[in-house]
């Protein structure tokens, strides 16, 4: 593979005000996810002191392998819900390496509402487990949660994706040979008693940790019986009377070190076999990328100059490099791992849909995991396009992405409008993963698109009236939509809804990708079957 031939210059005007720009925006992101995992009220944390408990991200120091990364998954969620009352959604997910195994972590955190469930708490647990699903990953609960936020009940208990889809997906694990453990480190109410009665191993903390369908006030309420927490479901009653637990610890420190010696006995899975060579980091330095993306998300931008800063060696073999120019196809290694990059340099046309299908369906062919870089308007539209079939030929590309067999990875680069999000692997189609970057936007269509449409669609009905609308008027129509779709179309909305599996530093998205490559081989990848191409 030849490396690829930047015409970055670092030294321009240009370049230098992109970075400083995106350093801003890089700053007002750190600060924000420095927030989310570690401030919190003084009284919430003296709270967990005087119960002997520790800190959601104390516990998960001492369950990770020292020195290894922990990809977390979602850490803004609901940062845009709720008031601000449930940071991180309430719990902690991720990807991690817990004696020596890759697993999924979802950890409560009881400094939030006493671990409440909160409806995108629901969603988060859901994702994270859909993921280690996908990817095979056994799975490490630590439980601390106060259940269901009763107020928004609705919002969470009875539909196909709320709670119940929780311990659905904890069966399918089961029946995937896939293990779980369980630390039970502080109450697991109603349906959370399922989720450590549902795992294959299940450690408790004596004092703080408890198992049951209904606490003492429930109990005593519906049958009028007296009984303390310890006798209803403690540690003792489980570990020696009901058998719901397995292993009793004294302290939570003791629970997580039973925790590390349970994963440890977890046969290590084989994986997938696919085109490695040993890494090496991008020729070009990743932080480059901060002077590439354009402080107007408008501006177009050539994504070879960001692919160059993420692959290794930045070498790249281009598919078709004179044909559909506006979708940018090609092999490289990423880690070590041979991937199939897909990534837009423009609007869809005809031709770069019909590239996409086909290289999709290459990659497929010789078993290559596919990264879709997202910067993308959506399909060009207009009398001869339509002329030339642009619905049909983008139906193709829908075709391949969501009948490819290969691990799909997705990354909002810049914008993702339309129905360009779904040809480049938006979230319906099911990537093992998702992120996007601080500064990028995803919606129907752009603000300024959608605020002139409505402004157009309501003067053309006033003017069928005979009514005409005056420029302010006009003003009053379009401004309240404009406002609204901007801050609907951020990455902070998207990720607070958890339509995108976190936001990232584009420096790190090497990295996320790198471990996501590594756990999606843990699944053996199939043979793709296809539907109808309408040709």
């Amino acid at each position: 593979m030849k490396r690829i031939e930047s015409r970055i210059n670092p030294a321009s005007a240009d370049f230098r005000n992109n970075a400083a720009h995106y350093r801003q925006v890089l700053d007002a992101f750190t600060e924000k996810q420095h927030r989310t995992r570690h401030d919190r009220p003084a009284r919430d944390i003296e709270r967990l002191r005087a119960q002997n408990k520790m800190f959601v991200r104390e516990r998960l120091d001492l369950l990770l392998d020292p020195g290894t990364p922990f990809l977390e998954l979602s850490t803004l969620a609901a940062n845009e819900a709720y008031g601000g009352d449930s940071p991180g959604a309430g719990c902690v997910t991720g990807i991690g390496i817990v004696s020596g195994r890759e697993v999924m972590i979802n950890a409560g955190d009881a400094s939030v509402k006493g671990g409440a469930w909160y409806p995108l708490s629901v969603k988060k647990t859901v994702r994270a487990l859909d993921i280690a699903l996908e990817n095979r990953l056994p799975v490490v609960h630590l439980c601390d949660s106060a259940g269901a936020f009763l107020p928004l009940q609705a919002e969470l208990f009875a539909d196909r994706y709320y709670a119940g889809r929780i311990f659905r997906n904890q069966c399918q694990l089961s029946k995937l040979n896939v293990p779980q453990v369980a630390v039970v480190l502080g109450h697991c109410t109603a349906g959370g008693a399922y989720v450590p009665a549902l795992s294959d191993y299940n450690v408790i903390v004596r004092g703080n940790g408890a198992i049951f369908l209904a606490g003492p006030p429930l109990v005593k309420a519906a049958t009028g019986e007296d009984v303390t927490v310890d006798e209803l479901g403690g540690c003792d009653m489980h570990t020696s009377v009901s058998g719901v637990a397995d292993y009793p610890a004294a302290t939570e420190e003791e629970a997580i070190a039973i925790a590390r010696d349970i994963v440890a006995q977890f046969r290590r899975p084989e994986k997938s076999r696919i085109e490695w060579q040993e890494p090496e980091d991008p020729w070009y330095e990743p932080v480059e990328l901060y002077g590439i993306l354009p402080a107007d998300i408008k501006i177009q931008f050539d994504m070879r100059e960001v692919i160059a800063r993420m692959v290794d060696g930045s070498r790249f073999h281009e598919y078709q490099p004179g044909y559909g120019k506006t979708l940018v196809c090609g092999y490289a290694h990423l880690w070590g791992y041979k991937v199939g990059i897909l990534a837009n340099n423009g609007v869809l046309f005809n031709d770069s849909a019909l590239k996409g299908t086909h290289f999709i369906e290459l990659c497929n062919q010789n078993r290559t995991p596919l990264v879709f870089l997202q910067n993308i308007t959506g399909f060009m539209v207009g009398r001869e396009y339509e002329r030339q079939g642009i619905t049909k030929d983008g139906a193709k590309m829908l075709m391949a992405v969501s009948n490819s067999a290969v691990p799909k990875f997705t990354v909002m680069c810049n914008g993702s409008f339309g129905a360009g999000n779904y040809g480049m692997s938006g979230r319906a189609f099911d990537s093992r993963l998702l992120f996007s970057w601080p500064h990028a936007q995803i919606s129907v269509m752009g603000a300024e698109q959608a605020a002139n449409t409505l402004a157009e669609v309501k003067i053309r009905q006033l003017a069928r009236s005979g009514q005409t609308l005056t420029a302010a008027r006009i003003a009053e129509i379009r401004d309240p939509v404009l406002a609204e779709f901007k801050r609907k179309q951020s990455a902070y909305w998207s990720t607070s809804e958890i339509w995108d599996d976190g936001i990232l530093d584009p420096v790190a998205t090497r990295n996320a990708l790198g471990m996501g490559l590594s756990a999606a081989l843990n699944t053996p990848i199939e043979d793709p079957r296809y539907g109808i191409f309408r040709m």
